[in-house]
């Protein structure tokens, strides 16, 4: 465990740096497919299919990747996702019709789930548990900041050289992060994982055995299925969304997506106090965020078609609260496992669920929009959004029982 705090700092920046990376390697696809349905003439739902099979790919991946991740080295685990995403990226402009770019984006998506799991298995390892919060909130931070450098570039590129430029430069960022983090990623002893991995108590076998229990897990991941159908579907669309209702151009859409991870950070900051000071209890504090995520979704139905502003800070409200659940339930509930030499296995899984709802999310968004229109598609996510709360406050009580 460090205790230096430069160490700790320094690692939490590269850490942080290297998710940044991760998602500017990944939601480039999404951020440029209103420019791509106008430049290719296929439809929305021809070009999502990528994002679809990315999204099963990655959550299918987080499950082998965490049980990967308390096992081997998660240094070079991180260094094999990151490289193989880099060549995906260089690959996705030169694909010629719909279903080589969605091999190529599955593909990207299996690369993709080696980055979360063994980063949370480095930072539990490497840090106190009071540091683990701290810094694995700055490290969430990253997917913010990659998805505002994303949605700021985009629309430069787009504008001067066309989309496919978007790819190439992610693909040096990955490049560069690359070179860094071989230079100065710190690894774990595997000795370590191994002894932590043949630790299992009396209560570990109690609660393979308990409904309770069962019961429990399947109503986090439930709920994490809830927000990443949010968190994705809202990010991924909301430029064909506004572009569709407003009559803008795709450049100017899809640089009305910055406004989005800008909420995620205060949501961030906001969820990470409220948890660490105020509610204990991780389930009720990502209900109350699903709460006002219902009240930001409802809001935004109304609003829609009469105020571009508002439904863009209204949609980006919605999705900085489902962030706030994310961090959450994906970040705060594995340590719970700590004891157990789990930690990487339940993060994968966990944020393998978050991916399920992120595939339904892609593909469904763009079949209820095209085909019912987008006030049907803004009351889904209103009814998403209010199951969420009910799911996470049902479990605050079996949560605290069975662990706090």
């Amino acid at each position: 465990m460090i205790t230096d705090r430069k160490q700790v700092n320094r690692l939490a920046l590269l850490f942080t740096v290297m998710y940044m990376i991760s998602y500017i390697t990944r939601i480039n696809y999404g951020a440029v497919i209103a420019e791509m349905v106008l430049d290719t003439g296929y439809t929305k739902t021809m070009l999502s299919m990528a994002l679809t099979g990315s999204f099963i790919t990655y959550g299918a991946g987080q499950v082998v990747s965490g049980i990967c991740g308390d096992f081997f080295s998660p240094k070079k685990l991180l260094s094999l996702g990151l490289g193989a995403s880099v060549l995906m990226n260089l690959l996705i402009p030169f694909c010629k019709s719909p279903w080589l770019m969605l091999i190529v984006w599955c593909v990207n998506g299996f690369a993709q789930a080696f980055m979360w799991p063994p980063l949370v298995r480095l930072m539990t390892a490497l840090f106190s548990e009071e540091d683990y919060k701290k810094v694995s909130v700055k490290v969430s931070l990253g997917s913010s900041i990659g998805t505002i450098i994303v949605y700021l570039v985009s629309p430069f590129f787009i504008s001067l050289i066309g989309w496919r430029f978007v790819f190439f430069f992610s693909a040096f960022c990955g490049i560069t992060m690359l070179t860094i983090w071989q230079f100065f990623a710190t690894d774990v002893p595997r000795e370590n994982v191994k002894k932590k991995e043949t630790t299992l108590t009396k209560d570990t076998v109690k609660e393979k055995k308990s409904i309770l229990f069962f019961l429990l897990m399947g109503g986090i991941m439930l709920s994490i299925m809830m927000q990443g159908l949010l968190r994705d579907g809202v990010t991924t669309w909301m430029p064909s969304y506004i572009s569709e209702t407003y009559d803008l151009g795709s450049s100017i859409s899809i640089l009305t997506g910055v406004v989005l991870p800008v909420f995620g950070i205060l949501c961030f900051e906001l969820c990470s106090f409220i948890y660490r000071k105020k509610l204990k209890n991780p389930m009720v504090c990502a209900g109350l965020f699903f709460g006002i995520g219902f009240l930001s979704s409802g809001a935004l139905l109304f609003v829609s078609g009469s105020s571009a502003l508002f439904s863009v800070l209204l949609s980006a409200m919605l999705t900085g609260c489902m962030h706030g659940v994310n961090l959450i339930l994906i970040c705060m509930i594995p340590p719970f496992f700590k004891g157990k030499g789990k930690v990487s296995t339940v993060s994968g899984v966990l944020n393998s669920c978050t991916y399920v709802g992120s595939a339904l999310s892609t593909y469904g968004v763009a079949l209820l929009s095209d085909r019912f229109g987008w006030s049907f598609t803004l009351s889904v996510w209103a009814g998403v959004a209010l199951l969420g709360t009910t799911i996470c406050l049902a479990c605050a009580n079996p949560f605290s029982k069975k662990f706090m």
